[in-house]
């Protein structure tokens, strides 16, 4: 297993070590000892699945209180992953980091808690898994906007599909709660 730090505090991109051969391929999605060892907690809660079309943008997500941290990956298709560091307090708040994962690359991101996290479908269909340290809590969902200009993410889309929900998203200056930087 490769890992690389990135610029944002905690934000690790794993590269899984894979053994293919004519019938195809194996590797490892996780595995606590070995993930704990390179800075990945293995305290994980909850798994979730999403597939979504292409050009569909989902984010800009985080929870807090009860912040999660997340494990994603694509095991279907290809999206452009981001993760923005929202935490009060950090040396990188309202950076942002981001990369492709795909089925094809078989990387996979830890976002920590106090990230807020989004993706846009690149491929015809994506299926996104990830890992969660914490269970979804509806009363404490947050999001930011997707397009929110004081992180000037560059989304490979310029009109995504969207939900509801992160259509009427705040700015960031208007999310009233937000984690503090440990």
């Amino acid at each position: 297993m490769n890992v690389s730090d990135t610029p944002l505090s905690g934000l690790k991109v794993l590269e899984p070590r894979v053994f293919e051969d004519p019938r195809g391929f194996f590797l490892e999605t996780f595995n606590a000892a070995k993930y704990a060892a390179m800075g990945v907690p293995g305290n994980f809660v909850q798994d979730n699945w999403s597939r979504s079309q292409k050009g569909t943008l989902r984010g800009l997500h985080f929870q807090h209180p009860r912040d999660q941290g997340k494990l994603v990956w694509v095991p279907r298709g290809a999206v452009w992953d981001v993760a923005v560091d929202v935490r009060r307090g950090s040396p990188t708040f309202g950076k942002w980091f981001g990369l492709e994962l795909s089925e094809s690359n078989k990387k996979q991101l830890w976002i920590p808690p106090g990230f807020a996290h989004g993706f846009c479908v690149l491929s015809d269909v994506a299926d996104f898994v990830y890992k969660c340290t914490e269970v979804y809590a509806p009363d404490c969902e947050q999001a930011v906007r997707w397009d929110e200009p004081a992180f000037g993410i560059e989304w490979p889309v310029k009109e995504p599909l969207l939900s509801k929900k992160d259509l009427a998203a705040p700015l960031l200056k208007d999310v009233a709660r937000l984690p503090a930087f440990a």
